[in-house]
């Protein structure tokens, strides 16, 4: 059951109000935040997809606008905000530690899940907050939108790309090239840029289920301990 929460991002005078939706399951052992991209929001049915794919492999959820309902008008009319990659990835740093401070959520290990533009804002969360976020799954991501960060993300790193989508598969290779942490890149089959293929979106799903699993889940020893 989604929890709605806001969150306050930024600094005065420019600071703002957040919208997100929050899920976590019972005996959840990690919690995701999910990084929109290129005009998408909370409301994201490929997003909320693989949200719901997480939740149901015990992993909590935080689906969140990076931008304010007036920003996104702009937005709309513009598309100069969803590649402000500075503004996306401090409301991110600030969300993450957000998760840090809830109840529910403070002890959990953070991954991100990032899509399109948001895939950058993601990397560079990670790299700022290295020690909170234990992994990034990108979809069809602009990772090389993060510039001198990625040589610094510590995170293990997937990277998901559809075959059909050969830009933006160059675009992650080149990337790639750069990270230091481990990473891998993902191709999915026939699909492009949107993953509406049939079963593109559900091997999507697996895909950074099993990336999540691996690395924000503790290791047996430790989860009996606690």
């Amino acid at each position: 059951m989604s929890i709605p929460v806001t969150i306050d991002a930024g600094a005065e005078p420019e600071r703002v109000r957040l919208n997100g939706d929050l899920d976590v399951p019972d005996s959840a052992y990690g919690v995701v935040l999910f990084a929109h991209g290129s005009g998408s929001s909370r409301h994201s049915p490929r997003n909320r997809n693989v949200a719901k794919s997480l939740q149901e492999n015990g992993l909590a959820t935080l689906l969140l606008d990076l931008l304010t309902e007036e920003e996104e008008s702009v937005d709309r009319r513009t598309a100069e905000m969803r590649f402000d990659i500075g503004l996306l990835s401090t409301r991110l740093i600030d969300a993450v530690d957000r998760l840090g401070g809830w109840e529910s959520t403070r002890d959990l290990p953070v991954g991100i899940f990032g899509a399109s533009t948001g895939a950058a804002s993601a990397l560079v969360a990670a790299a700022e907050r290295p020690a909170a976020v234990r992994a990034v799954v990108s979809r069809g991501g602009r990772a090389d939108l993060a510039n001198a960060a990625l040589r610094r993300v510590h995170a293990p790193t997937l990277l998901i790309v559809g075959g059909q989508d050969q830009h933006v598969l160059t675009l992650n290779e080149n990337a790639a090239e750069k990270l230091l942490a481990p990473h891998r890149i993902e191709v999915v089959a026939g699909a492009t840029h949107l993953f509406e293929e049939p079963g593109a979106l559900d091997r999507v799903s697996e895909l950074a289920g099993g990336w999540f699993d691996r690395y924000l889940r503790p290791p047996p020893d430790q989860a009996q301990q606690e």
